[in-house]
């Protein structure tokens, strides 16, 4: 009896024993599981706002170049408008750049623009629209002491060759 006594001893703790190293690599598996899990949630925060702080400097940086502008070197001021820009807005702007830089040439336009907030409305990993508030002041040759101005902007921006681009410019309220 003695010896059926230590039988089953024995296999309980060999039980016991297999029983905690199951668990150990349960635990293990499961720890090491919730730590990717974890991991890759905190990495697609970090890349989210990583490309919400981009899209607000290529937002910020579009209307600083749409409202700043000098009939001085009003090429170079243009095509920084054209660097950032793509699609219709792109068309449009170069379109008219030839006028525009008459007529800013002819009435001695300067516009010194700054931004004052910019907020993303909707974004995705290819598009996002960011509505801009901008001042800036103008000086020409029917104001030459200044006139200050506020653009509120609504503008449409893609993501092309790793760069968020300019594709559509609107005033609005």
């Amino acid at each position: 009896m003695a010896m059926a006594a230590r039988r089953t001893d024995g296999m309980s703790r060999a039980l016991s024993g297999r029983a905690g190293s199951v668990g150990l690599v349960l635990a293990t598996v499961l720890t090491t599981a919730l730590t990717i899990w974890l991991s890759l949630g905190l990495y697609d925060q970090s890349e989210a706002g990583q490309r919400r702080q981009d899209i607000l400097a290529a937002a910020r940086q579009s209307a600083l170049n749409f409202t700043s502008l000098d009939y001085r070197h009003y090429d170079r001021d243009s095509a920084n408008v054209l660097e950032g820009a793509t699609g219709d807005f792109k068309k449009q702007f170069a379109a008219q750049t030839e006028e525009l830089t008459r007529l800013v040439a002819e009435n001695k336009s300067v516009s010194e623009g700054q931004v004052l907030e910019a907020g993303i409305v909707r974004s995705d990993e290819h598009s996002a629209r960011v509505l801009v508030v901008a001042d800036s002041k103008v000086t020409n040759t029917a104001a030459p002491k200044g006139q200050a101005r506020t653009y509120r902007l609504q503008l449409d921006l893609v993501y092309r060759n790793g760069r968020w681009l300019t594709s559509d410019v609107e005033f609005v309220g």
